[in-house]
């Protein structure tokens, strides 16, 4: 019950009063890339940023943006390509950066990878695929977003590839959050033994995934024709893709709503219409201290960013900025700056600055 009064609320929350509410930031731009899909921040300042066709870029405090060699072959595909980026927890002393992608010359599989950044040479070193989904193949929805967990365990989301079906086969990889070790290897005390890189199943294709100040991870997906969630990944749950939503089938023909199968975990807030989310931070930081403790989202159709508020059990959405832009990524560094990466075309790097 408290599940669907906190759906209702977030359902209300999402009118044209929050897509309407005043901005209480500016921004100031400081870099413009290509199709970036996905960023990191540097502990020594600045950031990489993938590009979707296949460039792993630096990009200095100052906005000088550099091609960092030794990225992979990618397919520039539709919705696929070269995916996240993210930093080890030792990265200061290993140096190591986890990578992403799509490549169509090996069954059009997800990839992640890794390899270690030398940034004086602009190269990124030896550079080895760790994990790669099987069966391979599908359309689209490669998920492909890392997340490190408090305890070192990297975990990422691999979407259904347009396909359906695989999300409900524990034996498929895709349609999944996975728990793997450092090395690409599955963790152990996974919850399904026939399945042991498994965490959860049932899902579309999660384009968000962080971790929250108490330890808990959040992923949000998009829906098909509508549906779009936010979700807490438990171990060993089941999200229900494709056999319920808050969506419809692009046809228009309705699908089982959750709330029909209590066997399957309900999304904490669903959006119809969609916000497609795509990207996702949590934010404690000092900068915006209004802030702390949300989530930050995204939004690709909305084109706006969003502040989703947690508590123990319930999530809501308090906040919808017009950002005018389609945004692919968030992402906040150690001193509470928050930085927006928009998509397409000549998309710029942002930096909010507070309004008063």
């Amino acid at each position: 019950m408290m599940r669907k009064l906190v759906t209702a609320l977030a359902a209300l929350l999402s009118s044209s009063a929050i897509a309407a509410a005043q901005t209480p930031f500016g921004f100031e731009a400081i870099a413009t890339l290509e199709q970036p899909w996905a960023m990191a921040v540097l502990p020594q300042g600045g950031f990489l940023v993938t590009e979707k066709a296949g460039r792993l870029a630096h990009v200095t405090a100052s906005g000088e943006v550099q091609t960092i060699a030794g990225a992979p072959r990618v397919t520039d595909d539709g919705q696929v390509g070269l995916h996240d980026v993210a930093l080890a927890p030792d990265f200061q002393a290993s140096g190591l950066v986890y990578l992403t992608w799509v490549d169509g010359t090996d069954g059009g599989a997800l990839h992640l990878g890794r390899g270690r950044l030398d940034l004086g040479a602009l190269q990124l070193a030896d550079l080895q695929v760790i994990w790669r989904a099987t069966p391979m193949g599908g359309n689209g929805h490669p998920g492909a977003m890392i997340a490190f967990g408090p305890d070192g365990h990297l975990f990422l989301t691999s979407g259904d590839r347009q396909l359906g079906g695989p999300a409900q086969e524990l034996g498929d990889s895709r349609g999944k959050i996975l728990r793997l070790m450092a090395d690409g290897t599955p963790a152990s005390g996974n919850p399904f033994a026939d399945a042991p890189e498994v965490w959860t199943l049932g899902h579309r294709n999660p384009y968000g995934l962080t971790f929250d100040g108490t330890g808990r991870l959040w992923s949000h997906e998009m829906g098909p024709r509508g549906g779009d969630e936010l979700n807490v990944i438990a171990a060993g749950q089941n999200y229900g893709w494709p056999l319920v939503s808050e969506g419809k089938k692009y046809s228009g023909r309705s699908i089982p709503a959750h709330a029909t199968r209590p066997e399957f975990a309900p999304p904490m807030i669903e959006w119809t219409p969609v916000i497609a989310p795509a990207g996702m931070a949590y934010y404690d930081g000092a900068v915006f201290p209004e802030w702390r403790g949300s989530l930050l989202l995204g939004g690709l159709a909305s084109q706006a960013l969003v502040r989703v508020e947690v508590g123990r059990d319930t999530a809501w959405e308090v906040d919808r900025w017009d950002m005018g832009k389609r945004i692919r990524d968030v992402a906040a560094d150690a001193d509470g700056q928050i930085y927006v990466l928009e998509d397409g075309s000549e998309a710029r790097l942002l930096r909010l600055t507070p309004s008063n």
